[in-house]
């Protein structure tokens, strides 16, 4: 049956030329159980889950790294004695950094994401997303494991390695784009895309407590060494058992395959070398998307960098709890996006809405009552049981917003949707950079007054950004995402 946008229900988005595909009658759909597409999707939410710890774990560690009052290095004496040629690998050094520096390092890791995320999804776009995802997990895993090392040396030399950080993992978000593009059939979309970005949010559930206990127990290099370790076997099993397309994988049924290939239709393919740089600078939808991600990743990134900082000076949980009470958001948003990509594909589905008007409800659904939350924070004062609970329920149905605004990329230009993903996610990450340096600058004296003023900021912007996307965003393909429309 025809969409108001104009394709069929079991077809990708296209233009009304050649691209057009027949309909997949629904009892044509092999399962998803044991499928590739879900065997890929959740190879990519261990993925994310491993680079979202990866990028997390400096935010818990940076409380036991700190010590303004004694800058003299602290070790632990039992591992030391019983194992004095190891030394060096567990001590567990202490640093005068202040609220100042500490800001800048936590953001260090987004001046390197900004500057590969357009690259990547160009690059993916045209050769295919899995040797970049691949090798965006890996080399951050990589550098990782240099973090002790670079503390030492440095506050420059961490501010270096995590960008560099950042310049590596940049390329995963395109690239996972890229790949679902050739992957997702549309009536499957949602579910597929939010299973596999939900990995992010489990990430930083998992991380952040356990970073607080292993620093307690092995002290914060272990941290590093171990995450980092786990991201590099994560690469292996990659590498091995995925491919670009469909069409080259070794281990898909014939029946999903042909399933993938006609109801995608040739926008599954790659974009070439060529790209319709104008129309998508002049383009309203793409606009949209950019500035409500940022808005939306303002809150987002404050949150992720600042709250266990809050969490230690405002509210003095010692740093096993600090961890996991700044970690309980985290797991309620990734159940809620997991579910709501499942929602969304069903309203599309059953045609109770199009397109453009669920990414608009499930972006207000998750934005506006997380918005209201966040401010209730900044009320809750040491309340610990208000304060978390306030942060839990903002942070889970802020989960939403993942079948909304931050998929609709793949919506309106399936063909270019990971370079679309990387100039979204380009202008998206510069919150990154700024709030955690916003937010020390609001918080240098440790005062709640100061917190407030941050949680009111950031619950602003958010709803600025959705209002925005409510009147200017879309769901329909663009003229210029077919063929005929590269310049």
């Amino acid at each position: 049956m025809p969409q108001p946008n104009g394709y069929s229900i079991n077809s990708a988005p296209l233009d009304k030329s050649e691209d057009i595909e027949p309909l997949i009658e629904n009892d044509a759909v092999p399962p998803q159980c044991c499928s590739a597409r879900l065997n890929l999707a959740f190879l990519m939410f261990l993925g994310f889950a491993v680079v979202y710890g990866l990028r997390v774990n400096l935010s818990v560690a940076m409380v036991a790294m700190v010590n303004t009052t004694d800058p003299k290095p602290s070790q632990n004496t039992s591992i030391i004695h019983a194992f004095p040629l190891f030394v060096l690998w567990f001590q567990t050094p202490q640093y005068p950094w202040d609220s100042e520096t500490q800001g800048w390092l936590l953001g260090a890791f987004f001046f390197g994401y900004l500057c590969t995320q357009i690259p990547g999804g160009y690059l993916s776009g045209h050769f295919g997303g899995s040797i970049f995802l691949g090798l965006g997990v890996l080399g951050t895993a990589a550098l990782t494991l240099l973090t002790p090392l670079a503390a030492q040396m440095g506050s420059y030399w961490l501010f270096a390695l995590r960008a560099l950080e950042g310049f590596g993992e940049g390329v995963t978000f395109p690239a996972m784009m890229a790949m679902w593009a050739r992957w997702a059939p549309p009536l499957e979309r949602s579910r597929l895309m939010t299973l596999s970005g939900s990995g992010a949010n489990f990430g930083a559930f998992l991380a952040l407590p356990l970073t607080g206990y292993i620093c307690q127990t092995l002290g914060w290099p272990a941290v590093f060494y171990l995450c980092g370790g786990a991201g590099c076997l994560w690469a292996v099993f990659w590498f091995i058992f995925v491919s670009n397309d469909p069409r080259t994988h070794r281990r898909i049924s014939e029946e999903e395959r042909d399933y993938i290939i006609n109801s995608i239709g040739s926008q599954g393919t790659g974009h070439g070398w060529s790209v319709p740089v104008l129309p998508m600078l002049l383009s309203v939808p793409l606009w949209a998307i950019i500035v409500t991600q940022m808005c939306s990743n303002w809150s987002y990134y404050t949150l992720l960098t600042s709250l266990p900082t809050y969490m230690d000076n405002i509210l003095h949980f010692d740093l096993q709890s600090n961890g996991f009470l700044s970690a309980l958001p985290y797991l309620g948003a990734w159940l809620f996006s997991t579910l709501s990509g499942v929602v969304a594909d069903s309203l599309i589905e059953r045609k109770v809405f199009s397109i453009t008007n669920v990414r608009k409800l499930f972006t207000l659904a998750g934005v506006l009552p997380a918005s209201a939350l966040l401010v209730a924070v900044s009320y809750a004062g040491c309340s610990h049981i208000l304060t978390v609970t306030f942060l839990t329920l903002s942070t889970t149905i802020g989960g939403a917003t993942a079948s909304g605004v931050y998929i609709n990329q793949i919506d309106i230009a399936p063909r270019y949707a990971g370079i679309l993903l990387g100039i979204t996610n380009t202008f998206g990450t510069i919150p990154g950079v700024l709030a955690p340096i916003v937010t020390g600058y609001f918080t240098k004296d440790h005062t709640l007054a100061g917190w407030r003023m941050v949680f009111w900021v950031a619950a602003g912007i958010n709803v600025g950004g959705a209002l925005v996307y409510t009147i200017f965003g879309s769901g329909e393909i663009q003229p210029w995402a077919g063929h005929r429309n590269i310049i």
